[in-house]
């Protein structure tokens, strides 16, 4: 999945009564009423390490096929990632990146996507892909 096709799948996750509050207000931009803790924990963020990056060539619009290593638990999954503006396959290797892990498989270009990889816009609207500080374990869950 891409990051872009992510703003749009994220409703998906939560429960049926705040999917009808989801509202995708233009590519990227999504308007969620407020909710609450469980809702937010529902969604599994993880740290990982870029450990290999391909460029895939059936999809659409530019796009690396990722795979990242969770650590031991959750493991390698992989990911479509529409971030070849902005970085470079030997930049995005060995590169700490926050993903949300518990999305169902989708198929994108032919490439399986398991994880959303996450990112936000820069003023021009090219994907920066939200990091960490420091070095924390692969794995790592955002709270």
């Amino acid at each position: 999945m891409s990051l872009l096709e992510g703003a749009a799948f994220i409703g998906t996750i939560f429960d049926a009564g705040l999917r009808d509050k989801v509202r995708v207000l233009k590519q990227g931009e999504i308007d969620v009423d407020t909710i609450n803790y469980e809702q937010f924990v529902a969604v599994d963020m993880r740290v990982g390490k870029i450990v290999k990056v391909e460029y895939n060539e059936k999809a659409k619009k530019p796009a690396y096929k990722l795979w990242v290593d969770f650590g031991g638990e959750i493991g390698v999954k992989q990911s479509s990632a529409q971030v070849t503006e902005l970085y470079s396959s030997q930049a995005l290797q060995g590169r700490l990146v926050v993903a949300v892990v518990n999305f169902p498989p989708k198929t994108v270009a032919g490439f399986k996507s398991e994880i959303l990889v996450l990112g936000v816009p820069n003023e021009e609207g090219k994907v920066l892909l939200l990091s960490v500080d420091d070095n924390p374990p692969l794995g790592s869950r955002v709270f």
